[in-house]
């Protein structure tokens, strides 16, 4: 140690002051780390209580990091040794579910669609990969596990960011992105006749949307939210065409009442002539300015948990938000007894990495009693999943999985098929 210039301290002295100090330093952490003002973070939510003390994926209770990951992230978590976060960014506790593998869908599917009739499941679309999108469909059958019936789409419908709902044989496709990367979106609306897999031109919605949400209500086809023509801007608009058996009803489609928070990437669901928007987005990727390929370029998102009701008298009412914030579930629910069970998806970025999360569980909202219930646990985290129910079971196939049990961020591309027995909340 160097002493400032004329100072007459003896060594042993200062060296006496020194450890004092340390000391002192050492018992003061100590009770502010034991003090319960920085004991563990609590999270309360629709009937679900969590306490948890979190730490930064990757990172374990010393400050080092597990896994290969990338050096960047490992180097924020390596300096944020113990954070105490929100439980949005954890797993919540969920019961495990006995997952058994079925057959594959033929191509891996990112942001694609599709629809169940009755024990078939009809799979549109998506990314193969960033820059390459299927236009074709797939048909998984539930009864004897196998895929098959493939055909083509029409050239101009889009590739991804669909929106799209069934009466039971008819199946109404409404706008999206067409094209790989980030590229724009297409007005172009179509129905497609599962009996003779016939395609139909529709009016064209009266602006282009990116994941809009859609449903059939009170003999219209509705479609509201969604994002803008620049992919980023969350859209309000609400418009409705009168449809009946696979045949537009009218030339051009009405205007309606502007969704509440508009945004793609919502579960659109009817029940008893009520109309539920669950989840979404505020924000997207958009193309990268100057780009020819409109290469994918990161904006801010903000992922909720909103959950509006439209009912016949034309009025939005606010029910009780997700158990976390949830996104990319637009084809990922099922109704089933009355409920309506919403598995996987993305919540809000990890706050350290500021990667996105992908969302591990299965989600009920009870219609009875307007509860929400976290009923169980997926394989892994999960985006985009296409779901269906049969038997029983509830099923999911594609999407984009996790990078791994400690690390929630996206990263393969699946086409893999799963089902779990699905035991619902009282």
């Amino acid at each position: 140690m160097v002493r400032p210039p004329g100072s007459k301290q003896k060594p042993a002295r200062l060296a006496v002051v020194c450890v004092s100090l340390l000391g002192f330093g050492l018992i003061a952490d100590y009770l502010w780390a034991s003090s319960p003002r920085f004991g563990a973070s609590t999270f309360s939510g629709a009937g679900i209580s969590i306490t948890s003390r979190i730490i930064p994926q990757g990172a374990e209770k010393d400050g080092s990091v597990k896994g290969k990951g990338n050096s960047k992230d490992k180097k924020k978590l390596a300096n944020v040794p113990e954070r105490f976060l929100s439980a949005t960014f954890a797993d919540l506790p969920a019961p495990l579910l006995d997952w058994k593998k079925m057959a594959p869908a033929p191509v891996p599917r990112l942001d694609g669609a599709a629809i169940q009739i009755k024990n078939l499941l009809f799979v549109f679309a998506g990314y193969g990969t960033i820059d390459y999108v299927h236009s074709h469909v797939d048909i998984y059958n539930f009864t004897d596990n196998t895929w098959g019936g493939r055909f083509d789409m029409p050239k101009e419908m889009a590739h991804s960011h669909l929106g799209m709902v069934t009466d039971g044989r008819y199946i109404y496709v409404v706008t999206g992105q067409y094209g790989p990367q980030c590229r724009g979106p297409t007005a172009h609306t179509f129905v497609l006749d599962t009996e003779t897999k016939q395609w139909r031109d529709m009016p064209p919605l009266p602006v282009p949307r990116y994941a809009p949400a859609t449903q059939l209500w009170m003999g219209r086809l509705h479609v509201m939210g969604g994002s803008k023509e620049n992919r980023h801007t969350p859209g309000l608009e609400h418009w409705s065409l009168a449809v009946k058996d696979g045949k537009a009803l009218e030339k051009e489609w009405r205007t309606e009442i502007p969704i509440p928070r508009g945004g793609p990437h919502r579960a659109c669901v009817v029940v008893d002539d009520r109309l539920y928007v669950i989840g979404g987005q505020e924000g997207d990727f958009m193309a990268k300015p100057g780009s020819p390929i409109f290469k994918c370029s990161r904006r801010n998102e903000v992922v909720f948990g909103d959950v509006y009701m439209l009912d016949d008298e034309m009025k939005w009412k606010v029910l009780p938000s997700m158990p976390k914030p949830d996104s990319h579930i637009e084809f990922a629910w099922a109704l089933v007894n009355n409920s309506i069970v919403i598995v996987g998806g993305t919540t809000e970025k990890h706050p350290v990495t500021k990667k996105m999360v992908l969302v591990g569980e299965i989600f009920q909202f009870n219609l009875n009693n307007l509860k929400w219930s976290v009923i169980g646990k997926l394989p892994y985290r999960v985006k985009t999943t296409l779901v269906g129910f049969w038997d029983g079971h509830v099923y999911f196939t594609s999407g984009q999985r996790d990078k791994g049990p400690d690390d929630p961020a996206p990263k393969k591309v699946i086409g893999e098929m799963w089902r779990a027995k699905l035991k619902l909340e009282p």
